[in-house]
Parts: structure tokens; C-alpha cells; sequence
């Protein structure tokens, strides 16, 4: 059985590989058609522009002035970029990622921008670097399919989330449980392939880790191939009394 260090190995080799290159692909061509518009971008650094993700969680995060902000798996920042636009200079927007070529990236691309309210910190997304109940809001974007532990990646969400806090993330997940030889295989699972969990075990995975009013606003791709992406939206309870429990 393939461990979780051989898998995130695998994911931080192809990370950086694709950090160095700038480019995954077609850069902003991508980003159109995983639902950015032009006008969002078109005035951001070229290198953020890595045509990563399979979805746009900021769009539907309804990011408000002054709110505090962590973005799991922030690769060369496009969505701390334009988070940061929306929540102001009285907000501030933390980017997470465990590859140092993509956060050199991503902090070349904020200082280019002269943001003073992002700030990129290095760590897993299973063990994040932040505060407990710090942050209003929790983005993702193509990045929790790659941890070897959703629960874990569920509950540090939960524990840095203040109470009220609101999850926004898109995501890869399968129309059925994949195969253990597509599962197991390092190249397949950094390609956002073989971790991918069937939808309904993903959502069950939020809502163990206590997680509330899950709604999945977005899915794209059903019709073509194993895997295809959806953008879930879920809730830190206000009170311990308002949780589903597990």
C-alpha cells in the first residue's frame, strides 16, 4: 500500500515542477473556463496566472470587508490575490501551501501587487499554521483531493474557523470509489486523479468534522470521465448546540 508521505512527495515534486515552468497548461485560457472571468485577473501578475484549479471558490465566497481569510493549498496565489481585493485593507488573507517553490512564487506576485494584507505560510493542510478560531472564511481550490487525510483537512477547517466561520472550496471528487491501482498510484493522485473520494463520502467527511448547512453550489464535468469537480459550501456552527454531530 502506497503510504501518505510517498503520496505527498509525489504532490509537492509535481507542485514545484509546475511552480519553476509557471504554468500547468494554458494559463488564463484555463481560468476561463474553470469559471474566472477575465476582468478578475486581467490586472494580476502573469505568473499567478498558472491555469490551476477546477473551480472559483472566491466568486461564491461572498468575502466581506475586514474578514480574515485562509486559503488551503494557495499554490502561486491567484485566490489569495483576489480575496484580498475584496476583503480590504482592514481584512488580511493567509495562503497555505507545503511547497516552497510555489510560496516564493506567491509572495513574489503579492509584493508585486505591494499587498499588505497577505501573507503566505508554509505547513500541511492536515496540520494548518493558524490560529484556533482565527479566520472567517476557509477557500480551497483543487488542493483537498491531494491530502492523504479529508478528515484531518476537515477538522483543522473546523478548529481555525471562528464560530459562524463559512468553507468555500472547490474541488475533484469520483462518481464512484476509484480502483486501488488508480488510488494507490503517487502520479495519478498528484495529477488530482487518485485522491479523489466519491461526492456523498466527501460531504460526509465535512459534515463529521462538525461541519453544517452543506451545499454543494457548483458541479462541473459530470458528463466525461472518473472524476469531476464540484464546489461545496459549509458552516462552522455558531454554537457547540447548533452542530449535526457526526
Amino acid at each position: 500500500m502506497t503510504s501518505a508521505e510517498e503520496l505527498r512527495t509525489a504532490v509537492e515534486k509535481r507542485y514545484a515542477e509546475i511552480a519553476r515552468s509557471g504554468s500547468s497548461c494554458c494559463g488564463d485560457q484555463t481560468l476561463v473556463k474553470i469559471g474566472y472571468a477575465k476582468e478578475e485577473f486581467e490586472a494580476l501578475p502573469e505568473p499567478a496566472l498558472m491555469g490551476l484549479g477546477c473551480g472559483n471558490p472566491v466568486r461564491l465566497a461572498e468575502l466581506r470587508a475586514g474578514e480574515t481569510v485562509a486559503d488551503l493549498g494557495s499554490g502561486g496565489g491567484l485566490d489569495v490575490l483576489l480575496a484580498a481585493r475584496q476583503v480590504g485593507p482592514t481584512g488580511r488573507v493567509i495562503g497555505v501551501d507545503m511547497t516552497p517553490e510555489m510560496l516564493a512564487r506567491a509572495r513574489a506576485n503579492a509584493e508585486r501587487l505591494g499587498l499588505a494584507n497577505v501573507e503566505f505560510r508554509q505547513g500541511l493542510i492536515e496540520a494548518l499554521p493558524v490560529a484556533d478560531s482565527s479566520v472567517d472564511v476557509i477557500l480551497s481550490n483543487c488542493v483537498i483531493n491531494l491530502a492523504p487525510d479529508k478528515g484531518a483537512v476537515f477538522k483543522e477547517a473546523f478548529r481555525v474557523l471562528k464560530p459562524g466561520g463559512r468553507v468555500v472550496v472547490s474541488d475533484m471528487v469520483a462518481r464512484a470509489e476509484l480502483p486501488s491501482e488508480v488510488r494507490e498510484d503517487p502520479t495519478l493522485w498528484a495529477a488530482c486523479l487518485g485522491g479523489a473520494l466519491p461526492e456523498e463520502e466527501y460531504l460526509g467527511a465535512l459534515r463529521r468534522a462538525g461541519l453544517i448547512a452543506i451545499e454543494v453550489l457548483a458541479r462541473e464535468g459530470m458528463e466525461r470521465g472518473p472524476v469531476y469537480s464540484i464546489t461545496v459550501r459549509a458552516s462552522r456552527p455558531e454554537t457547540p448546540e447548533a452542530c449535526d454531530g457526526p
